[in-house]
């Protein structure tokens, strides 16, 4: 099992760029395990783990439904957004500026072969990461992603979540609000659920920005040992 992670932080870059070089990482690491199977190849299939600051956008699962965004085309390019319909499990979401997006591109065969776990351990990052801000974050049952004061009417997310997983190799991942302006998620109906609020860590603590930085050592830390993984750090390809 090859549990190196090669690991690329993109800066700020355009949600399409970046969905179509996961879909390449993706599907160069589905060939070389048919090719594998077939015994065409003996080689350890990678592992990916891209960061990533989306400029304004709104993504609709595959199971989701168009009405939960709120705002017209019209209205969406006045707000600088953009909109696409992708592959991933789960409903709307929006990503942008001040926001950590992280998609990891494992062969869980390499781990594990077991999705909900590997969502549970996704959570658990960002869970044992709010913990050190002295934020107290839950799972919230039958809800996927990342919850403060589950439970009570004050319930908010603070990190959406939706993969796809096929041959046991996943794409897409997760969005952790550290200094996003929340504004944005007024438009739609975030996860298709109605009544519950959304929050960002600066808010949480007060602060005006918190370092982007800090926080994704943090998620790379408990991401190396919940996984077993070991991260190497990649040039920025794209």
């Amino acid at each position: 099992m090859n549990k190196k992670v090669f690991l690329q932080d993109l800066g700020l870059k355009d949600y399409k760029e970046t969905w179509d070089y996961q879909e390449d990482l993706f599907k160069n690491t589905v060939d070389l395990k048919i090719k594998n199977r077939r015994g065409q190849a003996n080689k350890p299939t990678p592992n990916h783990f891209l960061f990533v600051e989306h400029p304004h956008v709104y993504t609709l699962g595959k199971s989701g439904d168009y009405a939960n965004l709120l705002i017209s085309e019209e209205e969406l390019a006045a707000k600088n957004a953009k909109f696409y319909k992708i592959n991933r499990g789960g409903d709307i979401t929006y990503h942008g500026p001040g926001q950590i997006v992280g998609y990891p591109i494992l062969d869980l065969d390499n781990f594990f072969t077991d999705i909900h776990k590997y969502l549970r351990f996704l959570e658990e990052m960002v869970i044992l990461t709010l913990a050190e801000y002295g934020l107290k974050a839950e799972r919230s049952e039958g809800e996927t992603g990342v919850w403060l004061d589950v439970g009570t009417p004050f319930a908010r997310k603070i990190c959406a979540m939706g993969v796809r997983a096929s041959r046991w190799v996943t794409m897409h991942g997760f969005a952790l609000n550290v200094n996003a302006d929340l504004g944005y998620f007024d438009l739609m109906i975030p996860c298709g659920i109605k009544d519950k609020a959304v929050t960002s860590l600066n808010v949480e603590l007060g602060k005006q920005e918190v370092d982007l930085n800090e926080v994704k050592e943090k998620l790379l830390k408990h991401f190396e040992s919940l996984f077993e993984a070991e991260l190497i750090k990649e040039k920025t390809s794209v």
